[in-house]
């Protein structure tokens, strides 16, 4: 048996990789992935215009107006607790003033459907067009049943 330098000094030899051909190929795919990535956007290039006089007031006239149905039964127009013949005068005028503005409807969880449709129909005769309803999450559900469950 021929002795090498190696086993002679009674070392034994670590093979050791050698990553910089892995670092090389990385970085080149890397490259190509930004100069490609930017090609394959589907859109026209197109230069949107910019606005010179910003609204002052950020909230426009589409901001919806939001109408609540309690579980006892009672309205609201946004923090306003209102009558249900006063509640439609107001939205009458509303809509008179903002034909366009859209309407949002926040029902109880203990609130029977028929009474939110009920509501919801009336906006619609008022002639809103977007009338809409908030509802919450799963996961918001899940937190308020938990919390509920353990007092």
């Amino acid at each position: 048996m021929k002795s090498t330098p190696a086993t002679r000094r009674g070392k034994r030899v670590r093979p050791e990789m050698n990553v910089t051909p892995l670092v090389d190929v990385v970085l080149v795919l890397l490259i190509i992935f930004m100069v490609v990535a930017p090609m394959l956007e589907h859109a026209a290039p197109v230069d949107l215009p910019s606005i010179m006089n910003i609204d002052a007031e950020r909230h426009g006239r589409t901001d919806p107006i939001t109408v609540s149905l309690t579980r006892q039964g009672a309205l609201y127009l946004e923090q306003e607790e209102l009558a249900p013949d006063v509640l439609d005068r107001r939205l009458r005028d509303v809509h008179e003033k903002e034909p366009r503005r859209r309407i949002v409807l926040r029902g109880d969880r203990g609130v029977k459907y028929v009474e939110a449709r009920r509501l919801f129909k009336r906006c619609q005769e008022i002639g809103f067009r977007g009338v809409s309803f908030i509802v919450g999450s799963r996961s918001e559900d899940a937190k308020l049943a938990s919390r509920g469950a353990g007092h």
